[in-house]
């Protein structure tokens, strides 16, 4: 059994990071430290911690700790884990979100110009990502206006030239009516203006309308002309007035009593090139420059290029230069962390600041606004502020398990979805297991045993259709609750469709509405796959190591570290098991025995 008391004791005095574990043996927080002793025994100590610490620290049942050479090799490691397992208190960023990039195939004869979500290593340029999608797709369409370039996507040669080429949006490369050399001038052009470098690309043009004008090609000259006038404007509205800086991302953090939001700025070449920005609605007790520093840590691990040369922010975060080295490396050359106290660069911030108040008062009306069409669509005596939903996840009846997920004020919170092993259904019956767990969680809020599901709900979606409401309206019936119920269907394509009624009747809702709903059915719909597949996994685990003799507990966590699976165990050959601490050659035959009959 871990004594948390006398485990704190044996921390040493080095660099590291440590993993907070509850009795699931889920991770509830990953973190780095300089000092491990000192930094993992605070948590367990009696002073001012924030509600969302206090917590955090009365789930833990035990931890674990990775000790490295170094505070920068812990910071990659921390990042990582929190990348890979996603912990519920730490600042996570969604990552599930893509966003566009402008290509450029520059290897073909005739590059083309699109947008892609996938940046691959296939030798061509990639611009972005641009986190508003209708910003690239607005770029390629004025690119595609006023530069002559080929539109398709596959280009190769042919006897006939295509409509572009005859409203005079394309030279027709595949007819040969324009050279290598004449259409990769304009390409070139496209690269300076996706670069920022407009001032280079109209002295340029100026030229060329020059050498048009005394040819006499005053056709040619008026469109060069047009071209010029559409990237003046262009590079007009990137324009950042008073910035000195080129290349600088500038982090404004806002938080109020619901949420908090980060939005970034990046100015390259001196002009405004895009922004994004990013929610989070359970860190409203944390110090702003913890949520910075959690913020900075996981948004530029992800960060593949386009590196800035300073990250500007209000407050100066605890382990500053550490990760301003960790970002350098990562982009081959320095970037500093500026916290600026006058002047222009913290007018700067403070307009970031200011926008991600903007940004998240408008969310947060928007939010309102759904509330109200729910109420409305669905015909509800008040505002549902609070909305949860269930489904039911199994393979032919083993392994039986549902996802709960909830819904406050219009904003999905991930960290009260609960996830139920169902107890007292045996074989493949949804309408039993659905019986079963809406009951249990109405008795958790009846019996005043809440374990963190609070009051009980507004409003149930079912994923699933007139069965999966039948079921959940038996239960709440039996308990004279008068909890509406609604069902969420999904068409083929298995995307979401619509809500339904008991009586098969489809409710008519707004585009953003449907959105939501969608997010939701998702969420609840992984939540429900993820704890089957844990404990799907976690019994293939247990049947195939704990059955052989010489595997204890520490030596299996050594393994499972090590390769990260049973199944990549079982591929390993004898020279990678010994490798791992504590397997010996003759063990590591006994593993491959015994994984491979």
């Amino acid at each position: 059994m871990f004594n948390i008391k006398e485990e704190l004791k044996k921390l040493p005095d080095k660099p590291g990071v440590y993993i907070m574990r509850d009795k699931d043996d889920n991770i509830l927080y990953v973190g780095k430290a300089v000092v491990l002793k000192n930094r993992v025994r605070q948590y367990f100590m009696k002073n001012n911690k924030t509600e969302r610490i206090k917590k955090m620290v009365s789930l833990i049942d035990h931890f674990e700790y990775i000790v490295t050479d170094s505070e920068a090799e812990a910071l990659i490691l921390e990042c990582n884990l929190i990348k890979e397992n996603r912990p519920k208190f730490n600042v996570l960023l969604k990552d599930d979100k893509t966003y566009p990039y402008i290509k450029i195939d520059i290897k073909s004869d005739y590059p083309g110009v699109y947008t892609t979500r996938k940046k691959i290593n296939d030798g061509a340029k990639y611009f972005g990502p641009y986190a508003n999608p209708g910003s690239a797709k607005e770029m390629v369409s004025f690119i595609r206006e006023r530069f002559k370039i080929r539109q398709c996507k596959n280009f190769k040669s042919t006897k006939r030239a295509c409509l572009n080429y005859h409203i005079k949006r394309c030279p027709a490369p595949c007819m040969g009516y324009i050279s290598k050399e004449e259409y990769r001038k304009q390409i070139d052009e496209i690269i300076m203006l996706l670069e920022g470098k407009t001032d280079k690309i109209i002295k340029n043009i100026e030229i060329q309308i020059k050498e048009a004008s005394d040819k006499q090609e005053y056709e040619r000259a008026a469109e060069l002309r047009d071209r010029k006038i559409a990237i003046e404007r262009i590079s007009q509205k990137q324009k950042v007035s008073n910035i000195s800086e080129n290349d600088i991302d500038v982090i404004g953090l806002y938080k109020n009593e619901l949420a908090v939001c980060i939005e970034i700025f990046f100015v390259r070449n001196s002009k405004m090139v895009g922004r994004e920005h990013y929610f989070f609605d359970e860190l409203r007790d944390l110090e702003n420059a913890e949520i910075l520093s959690g913020f900075i840590k996981q948004y530029y691990i992800n960060r593949e290029s386009n590196f800035p040369n300073k990250i500007m922010l209000r407050e100066k975060i605890e382990d500053e230069e550490v990760v301003a080295e960790w970002i350098s490396k990562k982009a081959g050359r320095k970037v500093e962390l500026k916290t600026p106290q006058k002047g222009e660069k913290l007018r700067f911030v403070e307009m970031a600041e200011n926008n991600a108040k903007i940004t998240l008062e408008n969310k947060q009306k928007d939010k309102t606004e759904i509330l109200e069409e729910l109420k409305e669509k669905l015909s509800l005596d008040k505002l549902p502020e609070k909305i949860e939903c269930f489904d039911i996840s199994n393979i032919s009846g083993s392994y039986m398990v549902a996802g709960m997920c909830v819904m406050e004020n219009g904003i999905i919170k991930r960290n009260l979805s609960r996830r139920f092993k169902i107890k007292t259904v045996t074989g493949q019956d949804d309408v039993k297991c659905t019986e079963e767990v809406i009951t249990r969680r109405i008795k958790h809020s009846l019996q005043g045993t809440s374990n963190g599901f609070g009051r009980l709900p507004d409003v149930i979606f079912a994923d699933g259709g007139i069965t999966q409401i039948r079921a959940i309206k038996k239960v709440v019936n039996s308990f004279n609750l008068n909890i509406p119920v609604f069902g969420m269907v999904k068409n083929d394509k298995h995307q979401t469709r619509a809500l339904i009624k008991e009586n098969r009747e489809e409710i008519e809702i707004s585009e953003k509405l449907l959105n939501l709903i969608t997010n939701f059915q998702d969420e609840v719909h992984n939540v429900a796959i993820e704890y089957h597949k844990k404990l799907r996994d976690k019994d293939i685990t247990k049947s195939a190591l704990d059955k052989i003799d010489g595997i204890g507990e520490k030596k299996k966590l050594e393994l499972l570290k090590h390769f990260k699976s049973v199944n990549k165990i079982t591929e390993a050959d004898i020279e990678e098991l010994c490798k791992v601490k504590g397997i010996n050659e003759k063990l590591a035959e006994k593993i491959k025995i015994s994984l491979n009959n």
